[in-house]
């Protein structure tokens, strides 16, 4: 269940980076305004990082994101 005004989309990880940040590829077609695919920096919510759940390159996610910065997001559910 995402907030008010929060755009919630599916992607995959791509690339693991220092201090639970990560790369994730989402499709084109998934936000309006965006045709080809992209790449978004993205963050651990404070509930995965609590029960330390592990994302490894590959992984199938879901992510949340401000609809004023397309480019950086917060992963909130693997799945």
């Amino acid at each position: 269940m995402a907030k008010e005004g929060v755009i919630e989309v599916e992607g995959v990880v791509s690339e693991a980076l220092p201090n639970t940040l990560f790369r994730v590829e989402i499709s084109g077609g998934l936000i309006a305004g965006i045709d080809k695919p992209q790449l978004v920096l993205c963050h651990l919510s404070g509930r995965m990082r609590r029960n330390y759940i592990r994302i490894m390159p590959g992984d199938k996610v879901r992510i949340e994101m401000t609809p004023y910065d397309l480019t950086k997001g917060r992963i909130s559910y693997r799945l």
